[in-house]
């Protein structure tokens, strides 16, 4: 996969928000672990944007698990939105989706 990821954070609707865009892999830790710390300043609740994302592997997968073990810990609730039918899924099959809130997009997500 060509698609080099970024993780971008902001902050709407009270939410520190991660934009997950391009490819979540193994790679991609340093940049998500940057990325949660900014969102994280100052907000209780974390909101995953997967709509830019391109694709996510096994490596990937277990990156979120980190990300919500640490939210856990730290007393946030993490949301979701833009998740496609196939990794909504894999988030529903693997439990995932029992530790976050999904929403199908971002309107409805910080609505």
């Amino acid at each position: 996969m060509s698609d080099r990821f970024n993780a971008a954070a902001r902050r709407e609707a009270g939410a520190g928000i991660i934009d997950l865009v391009g490819v979540l892999d193994g790679d991609s830790a340093a940049a998500l672990t940057e990325a949660y710390a900014a969102a994280a300043a100052d907000a209780d609740r974390i909101l995953l944007n997967f709509e830019p994302m391109t694709f996510m592997n096994s490596s990937g997968i277990a990156l979120v698990v980190e990300l919500l073990a640490r939210a856990r810990v730290e007393g946030r609730a993490v949301h979701a939105a833009g998740l496609s039918d196939h990794y909504r899924h894999i988030f529903e099959i693997t439990r995932l989706s029992d530790f976050m809130t999904i929403h199908d997009d971002m309107a409805s997500a910080v609505a």
